[in-house]
């Protein structure tokens, strides 16, 4: 039997109608990755379960590229050797245009400055502008990613069928090896509060990030290539600071009308700036207006703190001065609005670390653990750590079980005949404390 490879073009083919045995498929993980594979697999009329441990779902060679985008990519691929500062100075670039342009657009990617992130995760971006042409409109959703990008896929899939268990996390994988030594799991052992469960089916996608995975691998699957490989990826620290106003932070026009809160005024955008230590930030109350702009309220500034290294063990109320004195600085006409609200949220590995020499180690979908199959931005894909990437993760995962589909189906009923023999064989018990699911 052939198995065809799953898609792994930038923007890959919709995929053939499928005919094959339906599956039962279990997810761990509802962000956008384990969502776009659940709804590849339920579009193609699997059973799928989502296990989430939160309470919430959801969620962060140009020219040649034009008439060659395949070899663009390639191009591009082979890049990852070197930062993006070596490639653009190679190529006649100044160190000004990098300080005052590209730093504030590498922070936005990945948190880290051209001297850090790969010239291959910056190119893809800029491919990605150069051949679709509606990659290259910028916007913002008009409230919160809740409602307008997880509401709609939450919708969709359980229109079709999906289910989704928030609170339920991973505590282990339950895995075995075959008689010819291959590496199989068995279930995951679930747990909610004091409630445990076993969730057992055909196929299994964890759709983590960099730090959930780490957490869930077993350890003695290092010995294993591809997973030792992920231990190479480290997340970025990251901070994000929301200011609400009395006022119109970044309206220049008027001094005036910035007083008043009848209306909404200022830039309506994301900005991006090389003089503070966010370079990616925005008024929400102006370009997300729907779930965050208040009567009788200002602006709500979100910035981006990158890197967040320096900031991660400063308490709160000194990270808010901080960033109210530059965004003065940057806006002096912002003199005299005070900040009525604000909030800090701190992670300690976001997006991994992007830098030369890292794409490598990003592990293929399909594992050398027969039913396991892995999913999230992190994972080998033709884009960056993102949103998109977590997307095109799903696909792709989908992709792979949808080609492997009778092989699992048969896994799936030897295990099914293995463990009705050893429940059999094993002693009566009043006392179990999993349940089968």
């Amino acid at each position: 039997m052939v198995y065809l490879a799953a898609p792994k073009c930038l923007f890959p083919p919709e995929p053939e109608h499928y005919r094959g045995p339906k599956l039962k498929v279990a997810i761990i993980g509802a962000g956008l990755a384990g969502m776009s594979t659940a709804g590849e697999l339920l579009d193609q009329g699997h059973e799928v379960d989502i296990d989430e441990s939160r309470s919430f779902i959801g969620v962060n060679p140009v020219v040649k590229a034009l008439v060659d985008p395949d070899g663009a990519l390639k191009d591009i691929r082979d890049l990852d050797s070197i930062s993006f500062s070596v490639w653009f100075l190679s190529k006649g670039g100044t160190r000004t245009s990098i300080q005052r342009m590209w730093d504030p657009v590498a922070y936005a990617l990945g948190f880290i400055d051209c001297d850090n992130i790969s010239a291959w995760c910056m190119l893809t971006i800029f491919t990605l502008f150069a051949t679709k042409t509606e990659a290259s409109l910028l916007r913002m959703l008009k409230g919160s990613p809740d409602v307008y990008l997880s509401g709609p896929i939450r919708k969709h899939i359980t229109d079709k069928g999906g289910r989704f268990h928030l609170r339920w996390g991973c505590r282990e994988i339950l895995y075995d090896k075959s008689a010819n030594g291959e590496t199989y799991v068995k279930g995951l052992a679930m747990s909610k509060a004091t409630d445990k469960k076993v969730v057992q089916a055909e196929a299994y996608v964890t759709a983590c990030d960099v730090p959930g995975i780490k957490r869930l691998l077993p350890s003695s699957w290092r010995e294993m290539k591809i997973f030792n490989n992920i231990y190479e990826l480290v997340g970025v620290p990251a901070v994000t600071v929301q200011l609400r106003y009395n006022g119109w932070v970044t309206e220049l026009q008027d001094l005036e009308r910035s007083r008043q809160l009848r209306q909404a005024l200022g830039l309506d955008d994301l900005l991006y700036t090389p003089h503070a230590d966010f370079s990616c930030f925005a008024d929400l109350a102006l370009t997300s207006p729907e779930d965050y702009y208040r009567e009788g309220q200002g602006s709500l500034l979100q910035c981006v703190l990158t890197p967040g290294d320096p900031y991660m063990p400063l308490p709160n109320d000194e990270i808010i001065r901080r960033v109210a004195k530059q965004v003065l600085a940057l806006f002096p006409s912002s003199q005299g609005l005070e900040v009525i609200w604000s909030s800090v949220v701190k992670i300690g590995q976001s997006l991994y670390h992007e830098g030369p020499g890292k794409d490598p180690f990003r592990p293929d979908q399909k594992t050398p653990v027969k039913n396991l199959f892995l999913a999230g931005s992190y994972t080998k894909q033709d884009y960056i750590d993102s949103m998109e990437g977590a997307s095109l993760s799903g696909r792709q995962a989908s992709a792979y079980i949808r080609n492997a589909r009778e092989e699992l189906v048969a896994l799936g009923k030897q295990l099914a005949a293995f463990e009705s023999q050893e429940l059999m064989e094993a002693p009566t018990t009043t006392n179990d404390e999993l349940s089968l699911v």
